[in-house]
Formats: structure tokens, C-alpha cells, sequence
């Protein structure tokens, strides 16, 4: 591959078969990148050279277990891409493996790895999956993971183009609340339990409200043990994210869970949020409100994914 003359920007799109890369290639070719689905590894490096001969700018392609053989080829290629000069984003977009088996009995697709020659198809989805993890744990660990499990379509894009547009040139933190009773994001690096904090859910003027709103805010800023929270996560981050930046980590994400992801755990990463937006790239999601707000403004879900996620 000859030296990088143009500023090329690629985004690569890997998973687990069924967590939504093709929602997540759609929101990047809104967004104005020139998408390429299932490209072979094989031809990265010259669909790289041919779009700097084009001019290209931006770039997202989309690779799966269908390439399974040639799946270990990958991270020598992007780090050669990244001794070019080429600017290089990899998410990884994951999913509990319940919500897949049920994403495929609802579209009655096939897994790329199932076996025909089982009787047993159930038994032999869950085989398959598993499997397709443990091809692609070496893509997961070097890339930014969305846990698609519970959000919606328009939660997907939104969040792969709220990362996108992040600066490249350092770390970038992403909080996001969540509630522990529709289970732990499989997207976070850390995990903070709230549920032992005041809980503003048994005032009723406060239930129906959110972290965002002023009165919980109030409410919770009275009490000490908040503000202890706060201030041993906010140490905590603030004494490793030097050495996982020293690291080479591209993103950090870290889960603040309540018991309904409405309140206190929001509460608290919009606070943090604002914190270490002073030092570092931040982003912020709750999980549970942008849900909400998907079902209630959002766009209709994409009828292959069923009524309840994208």
C-alpha cells in the first residue's frame, strides 16, 4: 500500500450475526460515508488504496463471521492502516445471547454457522452463537462495543454517530445509566452499583421525574452519600484513565446502574459527565430514558427486528 496523501477516515463495523451492523451502516451512510458490507479481510487494504485514489474522505465497512478464515487478518491490517496515517474507528456491536436466539426465531433467519444436519435447531442456534463468539473475541477486544440487547434502531444510530464525531486524538468516555432489573450493559468496561443511595422514586411528586429534572437533582444533592459516590468514582476514573490512555484505549465506557435507570443513576452520569468534560472527550446515554424516547418520538422499528428492539 503506498503512503496516505489524503486524510482517510474508516469505520469498521464487526459483531455478533443479528446485533443490528446493518442499522449501524445505514446510520453511517446518513451520516455521508461510503458503505461496503461484508467485505472480505482480504481486501481492506486495497478498497483503502482505491478511495484515497478516488478521493474519499470517509469510509465504513461492515465485516462478520462469513469471513470467518480470514477474520485474523484483520488487526495486522488496521494497524497498518494506522502506521499510514489512516484515521481508524472499530465498533463492535454485541448482544445478550437470549436476544439473539429470539431475533432469529422472529425472523426465522438462518445463522451463517448454524448446521442443517442437526435436528435440534435450538440447540443448534445457541451452538452457533457461541461459536461465532469465540471467533470474533479478538476483533471485541480491540474495539468499542454497543450493547444492542434492550435499544432501539434509532438508539443504535444515534450512539454510532454520537462516536463517530468524537475527536480521534485521545480517549473518549462514554457514561451511560442503566437499570440493573433489564440487566448490566455488556458495553461496559466499569460498573457502579447506586441502588444502595436515597431513592427519589418513593417521593410521588419525584417518581414521575428524571435525574435531569432540577427537583431530583435537588433532592439527591442533600444527601452525603451521593456526594460520596460522586466523589470515589469520580477518584477512581480520575487515577486510571491516564494509564488506560497510555494504553491506547480508544473508549472507556462506564455503567452507573439504579434499580430503574431513571433517577439516581442518571443523576449521577450527568454530573460525571460534566466533570470530566473539562479533561477528557465525554459522551453520555441513559439507556432506559433514550429507550423511552425512541418508543415515543423515535421512528417505527424495523419490522425484521421485531416490535420491542430494533
Amino acid at each position: 500500500m503506498s503512503d496516505v496523501t489524503t486524510n482517510l477516515d474508516i469505520v469498521l463495523i464487526t459483531g455478533m450475526s443479528g446485533s443490528g451492523k446493518s442499522v449501524a451502516l445505514h446510520a453511517l451512510e446518513d451520516a455521508g460515508y461510503y458503505c461496503v458490507d461484508n467485505l472480505p479481510p482480504e481486501l481492506l487494504l486495497n478498497l483503502a488504496e482505491l478511495e484515497q485514489k478516488h478521493g474519499s474522505r470517509r469510509v465504513a465497512i461492515a465485516m462478520d463471521v462469513r469471513s470467518a478464515t480470514s477474520l485474523p487478518l484483520v488487526p495486522a491490517q488496521l494497524a497498518a492502516l494506522r502506521s499510514q496515517g489512516v484515521t481508524v474507528k472499530s465498533l463492535f456491536l454485541d448482544a445478550g445471547t437470549d436476544t439473539l436466539v429470539r431475533r432469529y426465531s422472529e425472523t426465522r433467519r438462518r445463522h451463517p454457522l448454524s448446521r442443517r444436519d442437526l435436528l435440534d435447531q435450538q440447540n443448534a442456534l445457541y451452538e452457533a452463537i457461541e461459536l461465532e463468539r469465540e471467533l470474533l473475541s479478538d476483533l471485541r477486544e480491540q474495539a468499542h462495543v454497543i450493547d444492542t440487547s434492550i435499544i432501539r434502531a434509532s438508539q443504535l444510530q444515534g450512539y454510532v454517530k454520537s462516536l463517530i464525531a468524537a475527536p480521534n486524538s485521545q480517549l473518549t468516555l462514554v457514561f451511560e445509566s442503566f437499570a440493573f432489573k433489564r440487566g448490566i450493559p455488556l458495553d461496559a468496561d466499569y460498573v457502579f452499583d447506586v441502588r444502595m443511595l436515597p431513592n427519589p422514586h418513593y417521593d410521588p411528586d419525584l417518581r414521575p421525574l428524571t435525574g435531569m429534572d432540577a427537583p431530583v437533582a435537588d433532592f439527591l444533592r442533600q444527601s452525603a452519600e451521593v456526594g460520596q459516590m460522586f466523589t470515589h468514582v469520580e477518584r477512581f476514573l480520575t487515577h486510571w484513565l491516564e494509564p488506560l490512555a497510555r494504553d491506547h484505549r480508544s473508549y472507556v465506557t462506564v455503567g452507573i446502574g439504579c434499580t430503574g435507570g431513571q433517577h439516581r443513576s442518571v443523576f449521577l452520569v450527568e454530573q460525571l459527565a460534566k466533570s470530566f468534560s473539562r479533561n477528557w472527550v465525554t459522551l453520555k446515554r441513559h439507556r432506559e430514558l433514550d429507550a423511552h424516547a425512541s418508543t415515543v418520538m423515535g421512528p417505527a422499528p424495523d419490522p425484521k427486528w421485531g416490535s420491542t428492539v430494533f
